[in-house]
This record gives structure tokens, sequence and C-alpha cells, in this order.
């Protein structure tokens, strides 16, 4: 289907690509006077992010960006803001400053690890790894998931969400730092539950799914940002297909790849001609719904 889908689209050139990267890059640059000491907040004013404290579960984006502009030229300017931000998101995780919740993928990979492998930052491998202990300190035996959000046990917060794939490479790198199989062994049996319940059997996926505290089986599905519980909001879908990627890249199980298959071909199928989904992927040509661009 997906070869079918995009055989009469132009492929991108190497100096279409390269241009995307130097553009990417003056834009970083240009951020800098503004974001060398501050993050980025989660949603943009005036069409800009402004600055806020580092306490957002996107917090970790900004400087994901930083270390692939340093990675690209490697100028030392780069480096030395990423290297300010990595000293910050060392004291969060250490105050445990708004890390009560799922995300420490999103703020930890791009923003520490991505330092760490980069360029041997021993203080971004410390907060990356105190940050995958605290990932794990989400994980419900019962049941066999990371909740999201909320007071551990509350009967309103025993969920999981799609979007948590995107946190769990953060616990394989811990497995290959340490050498400590723990850390692989929860995400593993986090994405056997999240394959077994978030996904249906036609390729759509629930982004939160709600489980029992006693017995630890589904009790509901539910499309909480989307338009309707059986229907599949598209940056959860799009949540899907990137983290079951990930999850096949790193376990090589056939099972995760059929996943991604089945996640993707569903997506692909509900792209309007212009390949830009609506919000909700209930929607496509004709129904005039807002597009979603993110997704």
């Amino acid at each position: 289907m997906s070869i079918r889908l995009f055989e009469n689209i132009e492929q991108i050139s190497s100096e279409d690509v390269t241009l995307a990267l130097q553009t990417a890059v003056a834009q970083a640059r240009r951020n800098l006077p503004v974001f060398t000491y501050r993050c980025q907040n989660h949603s943009s004013a005036n069409n800009f992010y402004p600055d806020c404290d580092n306490n957002q579960w996107t917090c970790g984006f900004w400087p994901g960006q930083i270390w692939l502009a340093y990675e690209y030229t490697y100028d030392t300017v780069f480096r030395d803001s990423g290297d300010i931000l990595v000293k910050d998101f060392l004291n969060r995780i250490i105050s445990k400053i708004e890390v009560d919740h799922h995300d420490m993928g999103f703020l930890y990979t791009p923003s520490c690890v991505s330092a760490y492998m980069l360029t041997g930052n021993e203080e971004a491998r410390t907060a990356a790894l105190l940050a995958a202990d605290q990932l794990m300190s989400r994980f419900q035996q019962t049941g066999e998931f990371l909740q999201a959000w909320g007071a551990m046990n509350a009967d309103e917060n025993y969920r999981y969400i799609i979007d948590c794939l995107l946190n769990l490479p953060l616990l394989y790198w811990a497995e290959r730092e340490t050498g400590d199989e723990k850390y692989a062994d929860i995400a593993m049996r986090h994405t056997r539950t999240c394959l077994k319940y978030s996904i249906r059997s036609d390729g759509s996926t629930f982004h939160t799914v709600f489980m029992n505290k006693t017995t630890g089986e589904f009790e509901r599905g539910e499309t909480c940002q989307g338009y309707s519980h059986d229907s599949s909001w598209a940056r959860g879908q799009a949540w899907a297909i990137y983290g079951t990627a990930l999850s096949y890249a790193n376990s090589g199980m056939k099972h995760h790849y059929e996943a991604f298959a089945n996640v993707l071909a569903f997506y692909l199928s509900r792209l309007p001609a212009d390949m830009v989904p609506c919000w909700d992927l209930i929607f496509s040509d004709g129904d005039g719904e807002p597009r979603d661009s993110s997704s």
C-alpha cells in the first residue's frame, strides 16, 4: 500500500536535504540568545514559543535540536549551550521538579542521552540514568504497564497512553549503558501490554487504556484527545507508528515490526489527497475538518 501511495510523489534530493538542515541550524542559532538558559513553552504565542522554566514535559525537545545542530556542524556554540542545559536537566531530576509522570524519555533522551553519546558528558549520563530509574518507578506490576500520570495506584490514574512507547528507548539505552537487564525487561513488558490492548484489529489505536487495579485486566480504551472513543486521534496514531518502529529497532522482535506495519497501514489509508491528515483519522477529504501537520 505505502509504495503505491507514494509512487507519484517526487523524491527529495540531497540538495533539498542539505538546504533543510542548514535552514534548521540557522533557526536554532537565532534562538540561542533566548533559550541558552531557558526552555521552550509547550505552546506557541504569536507564532513564537516563549521561554519557560524547565518544568514541562516538552522541555527536552529544544536541547535535542541543539544537539542535532552540534552533530551537523560541530560548532562549539551549540555544544556549550547544550552543556548548560544538561546541568539544568541534572538539577531537575535530582530535585524531582515535575518528574512524577512517564515522560522521562521525552525529556532526557534528546537532552542528556544525546549529549553523552556525542561528547561523553558524564553529568548527562548521570541525569539520564536517574531519569530511567524515575521512569521505572512508574511501572505497575498488576497489568504490566508504565502509569502515565498522577498518584500511583489511584483508580482514576490506573492507565497508560500510546505516547509512552516513545519513552522506552531511554530504558533500552540504560540497559546497554549499565548492563542491567531490568530496564529492557520493563520496556518489553510495557510494550507487550500496549500492543495487546492499544491497537485495534484494523490498525487504529486507543490513545488511553485504563486497566483494572485488582486484576490487571483491560477495562476500557479511550481516545481522550480525539473525536470519539472509537476513533483514532491523528497524533496518537503517529505516536503508535514511531513507537512501534522504535520498539522493533531496539528489540528486533518480528511482532513489533508487524505492529508497526499495521498501524502505519491504517494511517496511510486515511490520508487526504494532500497527504496532511485531519486531526482525527475518522475524517478525511470532504469533511472540512482541521489538519494536523504535527502528526
